[in-house]
């Protein structure tokens, strides 16, 4: 690295024809630049310049050096201004794994809206629940709910999701409307396979309390879950963003205002802390988005 710089320097007074120039020209002192170049001539072990009180010439091993590194030098500077240019812009593929049913009903338009924002960004999208080999796998971010694994990927957290119960109106009619917790031993309650147990953890700002709840449907898929409640068939935990059309049209509504379950991190996994700009635009805006709610 230290022969680069001292290339670069060189090519810089051969530039100005003088030391003192270069000197001034990259703000350090004349004294520091010429024991720089006198260096670089011994590690090469060739005299590169003839310095006389007036002028500088280039012998002719420095004329052949000078060719070949002012073209070296010239495409490190294009790199870096390249480089700046995609953080200003960023550009290129992005390809990112997401939870199918979570990506579907909420992340679509906040996607469709980064899209907009970011025109040199094309995108591959990956709609799995599966486990994804980041080390292995074409991937560069993984969007994930719930508690990540331990390991050595990086798992930045990006927004943390309330989540509530809901039931439609039709179904509250028919079966009554709870008024506390306990009464959903009464109901039928929709549950998600992923789900540990048939254990329901609700909380107010007093309490915390576990319901054990029963159902004649286990659901490996969010979005037939929320389905199910809008056709009637029960009561669903489910997070506040995920239900938000079908709360607006009044297909759902809260139950037990006053309670809410326990809510979900959300994760960015990445395989490393360096990432490039696409991918760091695209974890800031969910962040942002996401942590709205």
């Amino acid at each position: 690295m230290e022969l680069l710089n001292d290339m670069a320097l060189f090519v810089e007074v051969v530039k100005a024809r003088s030391f003192r120039r270069a000197a001034e020209a990259m703000r350090m002192p004349n004294s520091t630049l010429s024991r720089r170049i006198s260096t670089l001539e011994r590690a090469i072990g060739l005299r590169l310049l003839n310095r006389t009180t007036r002028k500088i010439e280039l012998t002719e091993a420095g004329q052949l050096y000078f060719d070949r590194c002012k073209r070296i030098v010239e495409e490190a500077r294009l790199a870096h201004e390249q480089l700046s240019e995609m953080l200003a812009q960023p550009s290129g593929v992005l390809r990112v794994s997401l939870p199918v049913d979570f990506a579907n009903i909420y992340l679509a338009p906040l996607i469709a809206e980064f899209a907009r924002l970011y025109p040199g960004i094309s995108f591959e999208l990956d709609l799995t629940p599966r486990q994804v080999d980041l080390v292995s796998e074409p991937v560069d971010v993984v969007i994930r709910m719930g508690e990540p694994a331990v390991s050595n990927l990086i798992a930045r957290p990006i927004a943390r999701l309330s989540r509530y119960a809901y039931a439609s109106p039709r179904y509250l009619e028919i079966a009554g409307e709870p008024s506390h917790p306990n009464d959903l031993t009464q109901h039928e309650c929709l549950r998600l396979r992923s789900s540990k147990s048939d254990i329901w953890t609700l909380h107010n700002t007093q309490e915390a309390l576990e319901i054990k709840v029963g159902s004649r449907f286990l659901i490996n898929s969010v979005g037939m879950l929320r389905r199910l409640a809008t056709l009637d068939l029960g009561v669903i935990i489910m997070e506040e963003e995920i239900v938000a059309d079908d709360l607006a049209n009044n297909r759902l509504r809260r139950v037990l205002p006053q309670w809410q379950a326990s809510s979900v991190p959300v994760y960015a996994i990445t395989e490393t802390r360096l990432l490039p700009a696409k991918t760091q635009r695209f974890i800031e805006f969910l962040r942002e988005r996401l942590g709205q709610f």
